[in-house]
């Protein structure tokens, strides 16, 4: 025979657990609520690249990759001779200017003298290698692995007559100016380089 607080007693756990089964449902939903706030709260940046010497190849890399390895949404827009900086075999060889920059150690008059440029280039690349710096190629791997988007102008691409095969694999072609546009306006940061 069961009496009326035998009843209570059993009435109660089943209400509890409906209880309990409702609060989970909304801490599921607030977890998903905090979920879809954090995705959203992803720091974005698209850097244009527009240059393709030495000294200018390696900001938006260093930018980029640095982004990405914070998590953030990293593009990096490629046009005109920074196009330069995506192609496998340029690349290697890209060079930089003795003259009208005023950071070298040689004024413009002996910059300008024929090889000087390929001096400063030694002399930087002598730099880099001194200083255990990243390499540009290793740098554009290493931004590719982490996610980082490199797109490369196709507008460029044609009026240069670059050959797409000859980017590293993954570079995104056939993005236009638009597209560049579109991603820069969603973007947290925007930068051109």
């Amino acid at each position: 025979m069961s009496t009326e607080s035998d009843r209570s007693t059993t009435d109660e756990p089943t209400a509890s657990v409906a209880d309990l089964q409702a609060r989970v449902e909304e801490l599921e939903a607030q977890l998903a609520d905090v979920s879809a706030t954090d995705e959203d709260d992803q720091q974005s940046m698209v850097i244009i690249a527009t240059k393709g010497t030495l000294d200018m190849a390696y900001p938006p890399l260093i930018l980029a990759s640095t982004a990405a390895a914070f998590g953030w949404d990293v593009t990096l827009f490629h046009t005109f001779w920074g196009l330069d900086i995506l192609h496998e075999e340029r690349s290697k060889d890209l060079k930089l200017s003795a003259v009208g920059n005023p950071n070298m150690p040689v004024p413009n008059a002996i910059g300008a003298l024929p090889g000087m440029d390929r001096v400063t280039t030694s002399m930087m690349r002598k730099k880099i290698r001194d200083n255990e710096t990243a390499s540009i190629e290793e740098l554009i791997q290493t931004s590719l692995d982490m996610g980082v988007e490199m797109q490369a102008c196709q507008m460029t691409i044609d009026l240069m007559d670059y050959d797409e095969d000859d980017f590293y694999d993954g570079v995104t072609v056939g993005v236009g100016a638009a597209t560049a546009l579109s991603d820069m306006a969603e973007a947290d940061i925007q930068l051109l380089v």
